[in-house]
């Protein structure tokens, strides 16, 4: 049997312990986050591992993501909320996607779309609290809910949810939190007063599930602490376990003599005589090139320096003048939980003033994915 040269293992036990930590701390209902293919651990997997875990629905960004979905025979409540012009409201509606609409336009579209099918669409309410992103604006909430409720009235629409997402939820105390929270519910009660009030309302990311019970509503909605990572660590962990565990195939060791540089530019040179080993990850990869000098791997019971500048497909580590013991086709832990003092997904964020989101999201498809744990079949 071939080894992959680069693995991401994905822990399932681990997603299922963080839904339940999740659901404890919000005493809510868990809608599961598994948008940009379940931050890079694989939405399949994920998914129907959350929702053996408890987890009640998910959620996507595309409509495109909830289809992949659908088609692996995810049955589950499944919302989408990110939507071009283009966006294939019709597949969404025959695939019972709960569509989250952000404008007057959008909830045009989604009303013709349901009249093309002779069918009702399934949609929530996406209002701009305080983000400014993506939601109905306050500018156009008096006209869209007017909208809203003769379109549910036609029978063109039902309305399942209203949600809004967070500016500072990652600062629990923040008084724009519960400002937020405040224009959810007093838009949910225009909609009701109109005949078109949501059956559930929910706010929460994963800060806020953590840290802010009183703005759980009906759902919570949380994101990267699903993944086992914290989003206020100066308050801990949680009891949260980081999901995904980065590894690498040892390709080469060899000997390196003094005042040799390594990699391109030479941005390191050796300072005496030592052994070096290459490992099949790059930027390509997700590891990324402004992390060069400034990471560790473990390798067995010891951690190796990076040195020189990380490449598309490679990256180099100092093992020291005796070898550290490495040989070729060992295996290097790149991040993971930080058992021991390991390296992690946050380490790599610190070290380059990025977020683990970005890191653990973007690591690429020649990782091979492998799970363990949970229920597999």
């Amino acid at each position: 049997m071939t080894s992959s040269a680069l693995t991401a293992t994905i822990d399932l036990d681990a997603i299922a312990n963080n839904v339940d930590v999740l659901r404890t701390a919000a005493r809510a209902d868990v809608l599961a986050v598994v948008k940009a293919d379940a931050y890079g651990h694989g939405a399949v997997p994920v998914a129907r591992a959350a929702l053996a875990a408890g987890a009640t629905e998910l959620g996507v960004a595309h409509i495109a993501e909830a289809l992949a979905l659908r088609t692996e025979g995810i049955t589950a409540h499944l919302t989408a909320w990110l939507h071009n012009p283009g966006a294939d409201f019709d597949a969404a509606i025959a695939h019972d996607i709960d569509i989250a609409i952000s404008s007057r336009r959008q909830l045009d579209a989604v009303v013709a779309a349901a009249r093309r099918r002779s069918t009702t669409a399934t949609v929530t309410v996406k209002v701009d609290t305080g983000l400014n992103r993506s939601g109905v604006a306050v500018d156009e909430w008096a006209d869209f809910a007017d909208a809203l409720a003769k379109a549910r009235a036609d029978g063109a629409v039902t309305v399942r949810a209203i949600m809004c997402h967070l500016a500072r939820g990652d600062e629990p105390d923040h008084p724009l939190n519960s400002q937020q929270a405040d224009r959810l519910d007093a838009a949910a009660a225009d909609l009701r007063r109109l005949g078109a009030g949501p059956e559930v309302m929910h706010i929460a990311n994963s800060p806020a599930a953590l840290t802010r019970p009183d703005l759980a509503r009906d759902l919570i909605r949380p994101g990267i602490a699903l993944y086992g990572r914290t989003p206020v660590p100066e308050r801990g962990d949680f009891g949260l376990v980081p999901a995904m565990t980065l590894t690498a195939e040892v390709a080469l060791v060899k000997k390196l003599a003094a005042g040799q540089g390594v990699s391109y530019s030479h941005t390191w040179i050796a300072p005496q005589d030592t052994t070096i080993a290459v490992l099949p990850a790059g930027y390509a990869d997700g590891v990324p090139r402004l992390l060069s000098g400034r990471f560790a791997v473990r390798i067995g019971a010891r951690s190796f320096p990076g040195v020189g500048r990380i490449c598309m497909d490679q990256l180099v580590i100092d093992l020291g003048p005796d070898g550290g013991g490495v040989r070729e086709g060992d295996h290097a832990e790149l991040f993971g939980t930080g058992h021991d003092g390991a390296p992690t997904a946050r380490d790599w964020a610190d070290a380059i003033d990025t977020i683990d989101y970005e890191i653990i999201s973007g690591i690429g498809a020649r990782a091979t994915r492998e799970y363990v744990g949970g229920d597999r079949g």
